[in-house]
């Protein structure tokens, strides 16, 4: 079996997150982001701060959600604008996404931009696949969602806000070895369009964002089984190399801002021309 290629590092021309931060954007407004610890969460969390927003940063793992917020209030500055504030939240459990949406709402105030990154994913077999597996794939990245998604929308009907959802390319196309992964963020993919249909007349937006490979822990979790055929895994592996979770950010803090005002219902990809 030959070797599965390993994407390049991003290409330099693509510039630095820092090159592309709009001060100001998210002045007064509070996000909520889930999977806040690490990879995109982080980044996102990371970008809508540098562009005036309070942060909600939610994460299971609240240690790493509440070492960005200490970092992101070592750099808010003095003059009580923006905040941030870490919080555990198992978005697959309903009671702690609602305790979670509560406290943020309580200390932060009302959420405008609600940011579904938290997600699992693995490669397996699909004869190989466990059912407790496929349940777990389902209830973090799509139950998860949906029960951020329902603890939330009642305060962004009251003052306003958009939903963007992390999807991935695995939710818009077909990919080896990724079943659960698949149906799991193909579920996301129209969840996030039902909501915008539903919502579109009361000026709540949804969208999603889908990337490709994105070099974070996640990325390198999802493990390789074996007697796999490396050309059809190959498929999914753009020339452009992995993309950072920075520009992932960018693309949501460009979803959530005023700017995609007239945007909802879509699905944007972010994949190096994979889904193309």
């Amino acid at each position: 079996m030959s070797p599965i290629k390993q994407p390049g590092p991003p290409d330099p021309v693509r510039g630095t997150e820092a090159e592309y931060v709009s001060p100001g954007r998210f002045d007064g407004q509070v996000a909520l982001v889930t999977g806040a610890g690490s990879g995109i969460g982080r980044a996102t969390a990371h970008r809508l701060a540098a562009e005036g927003a309070s942060v909600a940063c939610l994460d299971i793992a609240v240690e790493g959600a509440e070492g960005l917020a200490d970092e992101l209030n070592a750099t808010a500055g003095t003059g009580g604008g923006r905040r941030a504030a870490a919080y555990r939240c198992d978005v697959s459990d309903e009671q702690s996404v609602a305790d979670a949406v509560a406290r943020a709402t309580e200390d932060l105030g009302p959420l405008t931009a609600v940011c579904n990154v938290a997600g699992i994913g693995a490669f397996s077999h699909a004869t190989e696949q466990s059912l407790e597996g496929w349940n777990r794939m389902l209830a973090v990245n799509l139950t998860g969602t949906f029960l951020v998604c329902r603890a939330t929308l009642p305060g962004l009907l009251e003052h306003g806000g958009s939903i963007t959802n992390v999807v991935s390319t695995a939710g818009v196309m077909g990919q080896p070895y990724s079943a659960a992964y698949c149906a799991s963020k193909g579920g996301v993919a129209l969840l996030t369009k039902a909501l915008a249909v539903e919502y579109l007349k009361a000026g709540v937006r949804v969208n999603g964002v889908a990337p490709g490979g994105v070099d974070t822990p996640l990325m390198w979790e999802f493990g390789i089984p074996d007697d796999i055929d490396a050309k059809a895994l190959n498929r999914i592996i753009t020339p452009m190399g992995y993309c950072t979770p920075a520009e992932v950010a960018g693309a949501i803090a460009y979803l959530a801002s005023d700017e995609a005002g007239y945007v909802t219902g879509a699905i944007l990809s972010v994949d190096g021309g994979l889904s193309a």
